[in-house]
């Protein structure tokens, strides 16, 4: 546990993601995960013994379904608000994650030396993972409080900074995974060149014959590889269900191979 100052506490909610295999403390008020974070963690591609960080982690539930899923990986988070990186911590504690998953104080805009004095390694992480706010300021009305404003909306040059730290806390070789809307397919597309490539966009849609949602894209540090489009998930059925592929990430914990 940090020895960080206390804040005032936050009011939460109880949520289980993964079936039930996570129990995770929210913000009642304030950023709340749901399923772009579980389909996020899904797409790490982290083996045995290897590192990686979630760059905004809030609560931790992204990095916390990693620790889950691969039994050997050690996860990093990173948040800017102190009240979220107690909870994080808390939630690594009562899931028995603790000896492998630290949350670190941290603006992933900021300079990387100050995230380096707060403990991270530049180039330390083998993947390197992030579900940065998907507004800009100014595209739609924000909540007044700070917290739950800084999860929706970034300033104009602020993607371009998340993308920075990834790419410097990244090891050569090793890999980034975002998820965003897919409206921001060009502007994350711009941001990636020259950091990262190989790079595969795996669309999600809502339902079969509608426009994406959401996209993953995932690439490799350093790689001159060209871009390609993976074919996607469906997320609900019919019945308005979640289709059995959708299923088997968002409750049976299974590993998303996109790139």
């Amino acid at each position: 546990m940090s020895d960080m100052p206390l804040a005032t506490p936050l009011e939460t909610t109880e949520d289980a993601f993964l079936g039930g295999a996570l129990n995770i403390l929210q913000p009642r008020e304030g950023p709340r995960a749901g399923l772009d974070a579980v389909f996020l963690a899904a797409a790490c591609p982290a083996a045995s013994g290897q590192r990686v960080l979630d760059a905004g982690t809030g609560s931790g539930i992204v990095a916390l379904a990693v620790a889950r899923r691969m039994a050997d990986a050690m996860v990093t988070g990173v948040e800017i608000d102190t009240r979220l990186v107690r909870l994080a911590e808390m939630n690594a504690a009562r899931n028995g994650l603790g000896d492998r998953a630290a949350f670190v104080p941290g603006d992933v805009t900021g300079p990387a030396a100050a995230l380096q004095a707060a403990g991270l390694a530049l180039e330390g992480f083998d993947h390197v993972l992030a579900n940065p706010p998907f507004l800009n300021i100014g595209e739609a009305r924000l909540p007044p409080e700070p917290m739950r404003r800084r999860a929706h909306a970034l300033a104009p040059d602020e993607l371009a900074r998340w993308v920075k730290c990834l790419a410097a806390f990244c090891r050569p070789k090793g890999t980034a995974t975002i998820v965003h809307r897919a409206d921001a397919l060009l502007r994350l597309l711009g941001q990636l060149e020259g950091r990262f490539g190989g790079l595969t966009v795996y669309p999600l849609y809502p339902r079969e014959g509608e426009p994406a949602s959401r996209i993953l894209i995932h690439g490799r540090k350093g790689s001159r590889a060209g871009v390609a489009i993976a074919r996607g998930m469906v997320l609900h059925g019919a019945d308005n269900g979640f289709t059995p592929a959708a299923s088997a990430i968002l409750r049976d914990g299974a590993r998303l191979v996109i790139g």
